[in-house]
Parts: C-alpha cells; structure tokens; sequence
C-alpha cells in the first residue's frame, strides 16, 4: 500500500505544466550529452552529479520522454523509498507501524517534491533506505540474541559467519552507490555507525564496511574538492531553517521518548529497535551539516532529505503505539457489526484520509510551475515575446541555465557572448569571449535582451559581468523589464528606439 499511494503521488501532475526549473534543466542538458562529453564535464564541474547524469544519459537513450522521462526515476525511487520504510517498520514494530510508517513518507510535502524533480535526491533516498534494510540484516545476522532464537547450532557457525559477511558487503555496495548518487549521502553512513555502536555487536562490522566505502569514495572526494567553488552560493543557514530542523527534531525525538516508554511491539528479536536507528538518521545528517555551517555553509535541506525516514519510521512506529493504547477502542471492540480486527482497520482508513486532506493543499501547490524558485520555460517564453530576430542576448552572471533545455526560444537571437557551447567546451554553461571582444559585440547591437538572476547567484569574478553592465549603461536606454521567477528580463535599445 506505501508503495502504490507513492506511485500515485509520484505521477499525479508529474509534468507540472512542462514546466522546469533550473538544476532540473541542468540535468536534461548534460543527459543529451555524449558519454564521453559528459565525462568531460565531470573533469571541470559538478562530478558529485556523475552518476545520476550517466543514469539519466541511459534513460533518454531509451525514451526519448521530456518532463515525464526527466523525472520518472525519481517517482519509481519514492515508492521504493515507501515501500522500504513500510518493510523496515513492519520488521521492527509489526505490520501497522510499517504501514503507518510508509504513508507518512510518502504524504510528506519536502518527499512529494523530490519525487517529481529531475535530480538525484529520491534516489538516494531510495538508495538510504535500503541500504537501512541491509544494516538491519547485518546486525541481526551477528546478535547473539538473534542466533540463539533460531537455535544455530555450533556446526553451521563457519556458513553463518560466511552469511553475515556477504550481508555486510551487500550494505557496504549499496551505501557506495548512495554516495556516489551523492556525495552527502556519507553522513548518512555516519548516522548508521551510531546505530551499530548502539547494537554491541555491530560497531566493528560497521567500522570495516565504512573503510572501505571511504577508500572507494576518495578519489571521488578528491576531484570534487578542486570543484569545491560550485557550492558557493550556499549562504549561512536562515532562521527558517533552523527552526524548521528544530520541529522536526522535536517531533522525531517525542515519538522516541514515547517508543522507549514501553515496548512496541513486533521487533522484538531484532538487534535494535525503531528509536536506535530512526533517531541517528533524522537528527545527524541535517545536525553535522548545521554545525559546520560557521566554518563552511553546507546546508541545503535537500541534502540530507533521507533524514525523513527516520521521522516515517518514529512516527509510524510512535503512532501504532499510541492507537493500541486508545482507551475507547476497547469497549467498542465488542459492539456489532464493528467487533474484531475491523475497527482498527476503519481507524487506520479514517485517519489516513483526514491526513491526506491535511497536507491536499500543500500536494496541489507543489505541482504548479510556482512551487519552484524558477521555471526556465516560463523565461524562455518571456524572451520569446520581449525579444525580436537579430536581438543581442546576454546572461548576467554568464550562467545559461535558462537556455540549457529550452534552446529554442532564444534560437533567433544572438548571444553576444557565447564563444562555445555547454557541451563543446566541456562546461555546464559553455564559455564566454574576453571581456574587450563582448565589449566590442555589444556596441554594434541596436538592441539587446539582458537575462539577469535577481538573486542566488554569486556575481561573475572575470570582468565579462562589468564589461557588459559598462555597454548596456553607456550606450543603451531600458525599453522594458519583466520579472519571472528570479530572473529579470529586460530589453535595451539604442537612444529614441525603444
């Protein structure tokens, strides 16, 4: 069930009007790229995407799809995500605290997002989750209170011993692949440590596994550190933010407090219980990141979005807990036709509907082209109506995000700037011309079309920002400017012919 009402919120409005926002419109660009141009790229920029552009390369190559081929992977990756959290609560508290616990995430509004979004971040969470599964396997594979309730016997230690390390090398593959997808997904292997010091039995497994992930990631770690520029733009985390994490936090550390008043139920064999491996999950990952902000803003709730299976598992858990302990489901347990296991079964439908009304509105914003920080369709259009054949076009900062995976509606102007494209020079935005020879191209337009980011990108540190800024203000006048989303459009033309 987890898994279907996923599927079904993954492909309600999945094309969002074709609209597209700009990491969206990144990952379109580089996928219709060349393996061997895309490697190329990783060499100058973004290689923490690489997997996920290679991923998405193959799915183009097969279905040619647009938004729906952009974002299916992230929608099959959410329900997987439910359905793994479902799996891990009915292992660990019993079958309604799964089922509880694989609606809640999939009902989350920050899980929903990610779900339609071309990028990599459902992915990983896919990715986390599973690999949760496995660190479970492997940690019960290796209690003594596991082995001694299935009876093993002295004989067949060398097979089981074989056993539990085949499942920790299957968790160890999957957390690789995770933080490769991305490269925060590291801080989630980190969480799992505290999980395994807190099983007894599984710190020095654990300890062994991540080693070898963090050998295999280093030479990812080591590229990425010379592209470290590219997170610039991240400023220190606002007060929304941290109050934000704060509810959060509040709300997955309640549920532990009242999971660990008693006992749960339905993971009663297993090497740890819900709190033990949700709680490190939600608090750690979103924590590490924040505290390091003084030193190096990292902090971008998308990130560390996996830290919502551990609030899925606590709530889930916490809320199966609280439904047993309902006084008036008692006496009315006894009362005709609603006598038996069919009350709770109402209960359960009654209340996941009431949710699902909850959080309708907030699922419906989602799916407009409004509900992200910019559409480059929308700007694409809106050059296509203020522009006109032969116009000059300029990007400031150089940044052409916006013209990655809607080429079209800039097709008839001319990019003043442009030296080579994203995919020939091997950049995400392509190359731009020396500051004297933009300056040069600039002045013998009559009129121009500027396409400005109003905020959220850092200023261009080569001059080519200045030399244009310099042009449009000597020697142009501003005929009109259009804002859509956080870029601002606006036409110059020569004095008297606007």
């Amino acid at each position: 069930m987890p898994a279907a009402a996923a599927l079904a919120l993954g492909f309600w409005g999945i094309r969002r009007q074709d609209s597209l926002w700009s990491d969206e419109a990144v990952t379109y660009e580089v996928a219709h790229r060349s393996t061997s141009d895309i490697a190329r790229l990783l060499a100058e920029a973004d290689v923490v995407h690489g997997l996920h552009y290679f991923l998405m390369h193959a799915v183009f190559a097969l279905w040619e799809g647009g938004t729906v081929a952009l974002r299916l992977p992230s929608v099959l990756a959410f329900a997987a995500t439910a359905a793994g959290v479902g799996l891990l609560g009915r292992r660990l508290a019993g079958p309604r605290a799964g089922l509880f616990a694989g609606l809640v995430l999939a009902l989350l509004p920050s899980l929903q997002r990610y779900a339609q979004e071309g990028r990599s971040y459902a992915l990983v969470c896919a990715l986390m989750t599973w690999g949760t599964w496995l660190l479970l396997d492997a940690l019960d594979a290796g209690s003594r209170k596991r082995r001694a309730a299935r009876g093993e016997r002295r004989s067949w230690l060398g097979a089981r011993q074989f056993g539990r390390r085949f499942r920790w090398a299957g968790y160890g593959a999957v957390m690789l692949v995770a933080c490769l997808v991305h490269a925060f997904a590291v801080l989630g292997l980190v969480a799992h440590g505290v999980t395994a010091a807190l099983s007894r039995t599984g710190l020095r497994p654990w300890a062994a596994t991540a080693s070898v992930v963090s050998a295999s990631l280093a030479p990812l770690a080591l590229v990425s550190a010379t592209q470290s520029g590219q997170v610039s733009w991240i400023a220190a985390p606002a007060l929304s933010d941290l109050a934000d994490q704060a509810v959060v936090s509040a709300v997955g550390v309640a549920c532990a407090l009242l999971l660990l008043s008693g006992r749960t139920g339905g993971g009663a064999t297993a090497a740890v219980g819900v709190p033990a491996l949700a709680l490190p999950l939600l608090l750690l990952p979103a924590g590490l990141l924040l505290a390091l902000s003084p030193l190096r803003p990292l902090y971008v709730d998308r990130y560390v979005l996996y830290g919502s299976i551990g609030l899925a598992l606590l709530t889930g858990a916490a809320l199966d807990r609280a439904l047993r302990h309902v006084p008036v489901l008692t006496p009315l347990r006894a009362r005709g036709p609603l006598r038996g296991p069919r009350l709770p079964v109402l209960v359960v439908a009654v209340a996941s509907a009431l949710v699902a009304l909850a959080v309708l509105p907030a699922s419906r914003e989602l799916r407009a082209p409004a509900s992200r920080s910019d559409d480059v369709t929308a700007v694409a259009e809106a050059v296509r109506e203020m522009g006109a054949p032969g116009d000059g076009l300029v990007f400031l900062p150089a940044r052409r995000a916006w013209v990655l995976a809607t080429p079209d509606g800039y097709a008839e102007l001319d990019d003043v700037a442009l030296a080579d494209s994203p995919a020939a020079s091997g950049t995400l935005f392509g190359a731009e011309l020396a500051p004297a020879v933009i300056r040069d191209r600039l002045i013998a337009q009559r009129r121009v079309v500027a396409v400005r980011d109003v905020f959220g990108e850092p200023r261009d540190s080569t001059g080519r920002r200045d030399a244009k800024e310099a042009v449009l203000r000597a020697r142009f006048e501003e005929c009109g400017t259009r804002r859509v989303t956080r870029a601002q459009i606006t036409v110059y033309a020569r004095p008297g012919h606007c």
